[in-house]
């Protein structure tokens, strides 16, 4: 099995010239130092890795990525299949949240799309055919995918992210879309972080609490199944979904490419949990832009060290959390780059 590089190259290092002369920028704007808290943080640490000493967000590149889920055969949802290839066409004739959030932010927006039970029509404006499989495996019963497919998906989200850099993107976000895949991150999760499904199922697209005890019982099963095995190829291909994997490939191929990536929700954020777990040095590449409702995200934005920057009980997916949180970055920037310093503006210092 031949798997992309991204998966395995070592990825850049930020530059610590441009994060030292951002830093020492700051320190020197008129305002008390930190009183602006992690839009100040933000500031730096775009400096050192887009390697300037003005940083910006202007253009942003948002790919969302979809996949059905063999466990749906579980009952784990409170909606059918056919919504994944449904939604689809809802993103590319521009009536999802993730499009209008991607018009009102200037930014691109791709939907790839790996295999779907229900047909999706040919011609969709912004939509990239990367079929893999119809659904990934009944995963409760049966490993979601080979690691040849596993592959193929993180080679379709490093292709998403070499788009993104021929389009000369200063912000990489991922977004999902496929029902079930709360199940199969919640199963991800789990046996990454050694946590018991109870405390981590949640409702996902609204299921009562029957519901999500059901699903709780059926990634019991999966993980029995599973085993102890906790190494992200072997995790991902046992329990993950084809839309998981190329997230992963897709924020690797990113950083590996010099391009920032704000994170979205529960299911992006586990795809981050896999990636970083394959190359911890990942985590220097990312923002988390907010937290889910889901009962699990906080677990694992605590595993990956991560500060969401909203919290607004969104639990939609798409990118779409991620996107709400781009006008912040956008803030640090423009303050940062436009602010006087005390020497400019007149001001005294601080004696």
């Amino acid at each position: 099995m031949t798997l992309p590089d991204c998966w395995t190259r070592p990825l850049p290092r930020t530059d610590e010239h441009c994060r030292e002369q951002a830093r020492q920028r700051q320190s020197v704007l008129t305002k008390p130092p930190g009183s602006l808290g992690t839009l100040e943080q933000i500031a730096i640490t775009l400096s050192g890795q887009q390697a300037t000493a003005t940083p910006a967000v202007d253009r942003v590149h948002i790919a969302v990525f979809a996949g059905d889920h063999g466990v749906c055969a579980e009952g784990i949802s409170a909606f059918p299949q056919a919504v994944t290839a449904q939604m689809i066409a809802n993103f590319a004739h521009g009536g999802a949240a993730i499009s209008v959030m991607a018009r009102h932010l200037g930014a691109s927006l791709e939907v790839v799309n790996l295999g779907t039970v229900g047909e999706v029509p040919d011609g969709l404006s912004g939509v990239v055919d990367a079929t893999i499989r119809p659904q990934t495996g009944n995963l409760a019963q049966e490993p979601a995918m080979t690691e040849s497919e596993v592959g193929a998906a993180l080679t379709a989200g490093d292709h998403a992210a070499q788009r993104a850099a021929e389009a000369g993107a200063q912000l990489f976000i991922a977004g999902d879309m496929g029902i079930g895949n709360t199940t199969a991150a919640t199963a991800l999760a789990c046996c990454l972080l050694g946590q018991n499904p109870d405390a981590l199922s949640g409702p996902g697209t609204g299921l009562d609490a029957r519901g999500v005890c059901h699903k709780a019982e059926v990634i019991k099963r999966a993980l029995g199944r599973h085993g102890e095995d906790q190494s992200p190829m072997g995790a991902l291909a046992s329990l993950g979904g084809l839309e998981i994997a190329a997230i992963a490939g897709a924020i690797l191929g990113a950083a590996g490419r010099r391009i920032p990536v704000l994170i979205d929700g529960y299911i992006v954020s586990v795809a981050a949990l896999v990636a970083v777990r394959q190359q911890p040095e990942l985590g220097q590449w990312l923002y988390f832009g907010h937290q889910s409702a889901e009962p699990g995200h906080r677990r694992v934005l605590d595993a990956l060290a991560s500060s969401p920057l909203l919290s607004l009980g969104m639990r939609l997916g798409e990118g779409s959390g991620a996107a709400v949180a781009v006008p912040l970055l956008r803030s640090a920037c423009a303050l940062h780059n436009g602010m006087a310093s005390f020497a400019d503006a007149g001001v005294s210092d601080r004696s």
